[in-house]
Formats: structure tokens, C-alpha cells, sequence
């Protein structure tokens, strides 16, 4: 039970941290469920974290793996409710406040100053998970690679993690 609570009071907690997408609460969930609760390894996180961007759906959905690592079925099911209801309130909340803010000469700067926000807390995921992968000049060779394509084409994304799989079971065995 005190594993449960922990769990909602954690997820609860980042729920809010949202703002730029699950993506911008990954530091901070790794500092929670790596280095203070020890609920996982930051390897394990960064495989969870992996897993929910190649399933189908809402990428975040890799917390409910974290819940069930911890806690069973039972913390799934809790850490998915604590995640996603308070930030779905709020956001319901804000969308209707902000439909009444129409002619409000402030929302527009509040708009490009939270794209600036999102940008800033995407990039500390990345800087967070880069510091777990990147190992060597093999694992800078395949991100390196990888980001040079996605930046010059529109691919898909998704063969080109699963060349990366590949490429990573050749050279971390």
C-alpha cells in the first residue's frame, strides 16, 4: 500500500509537468523513479520509455509498465489514472477558459511563450535520455544518423528505430 501511494502521489505530480508532452516530463520522472524511489533502473526506464514510442496510442501510456513493475495491476491502473486525470482536467479547464479569452490582447504572446516552454522541456527529455544511451561512438553514430535523416526527410520514424534496433543488437551485444 505505501508503494501505491507513492506511485499515485509521483504520477500526479508529473501529470503536471506535461506541458510539452510526456517527452517533457521524462527528467524529472527518471530523478523520481530511478534515483529517489528506485523503483527502476535508468536502463529500464529508457526501455519503457522506448516501448510506449513504438506502441500505438499516447507514447505515455509506458507508465502503466512502471505501475505493474512496481505495484501489479493494481499500481497500472493507479499510476495511468494519476497521470492522465489531472492533466485532463486541467486542460479541459484551460481550453474553455481560453476559448472565453478570445479577444484577450495577452493570449497571443501567452501562446508563442508556451511554444518556447514545450520546445525547452522536450529538449531536457532528450538531454536526459541521451545521457542513459549514448555510450560510446557507436551509439553517437546511429543518433547522429538518425537525427540527420529525420531533419532532411519527412520518414516515418518508425523504421528507422527499428534500424537502430538492429544496428544496436550488432554492436551492444
Amino acid at each position: 500500500m505505501k508503494e501505491m501511494i507513492g506511485l499515485i502521489g509521483v504520477f500526479s505530480y508529473l501529470s503536471l509537468l506535461t506541458i510539452g508532452g510526456g517527452m517533457a516530463a521524462f527528467p524529472e520522472m527518471k530523478t523520481m523513479t530511478v534515483d529517489i524511489f528506485h523503483w527502476l533502473t535508468k536502463e529500464q526506464l529508457v526501455h519503457l520509455y522506448s516501448i510506449g514510442q513504438m506502441a500505438p496510442g499516447p507514447n505515455m501510456m509506458m507508465i502503466a509498465g512502471i505501475g505493474e513493475w512496481v505495484a501489479g495491476p493494481a499500481g497500472a491502473i493507479a499510476v495511468t489514472l494519476a497521470f492522465f486525470l489531472p492533466s485532463g482536467l486541467l486542460t479541459l479547464w484551460v481550453g474553455r477558459m481560453w476559448e472565453k479569452l478570445t479577444d484577450w490582447p495577452w493570449r497571443a504572446s501567452i501562446q508563442r511563450a508556451l511554444s518556447v516552454v514545450s520546445i525547452g522541456l522536450l529538449l531536457g527529455g532528450v538531454i536526459s535520455i541521451g545521457k542513459v544511451v549514448i555510450v560510446g561512438w557507436h551509439s553517437i553514430a546511429i543518433a547522429t544518423l538518425v537525427f540527420g535523416v529525420l531533419m532532411a526527410t519527412s520518414m516515418n520514424p518508425l523504421p528507422l528505430m527499428f534500424a537502430s534496433a538492429v544496428a544496436g543488437m550488432l554492436f551492444f551485444r
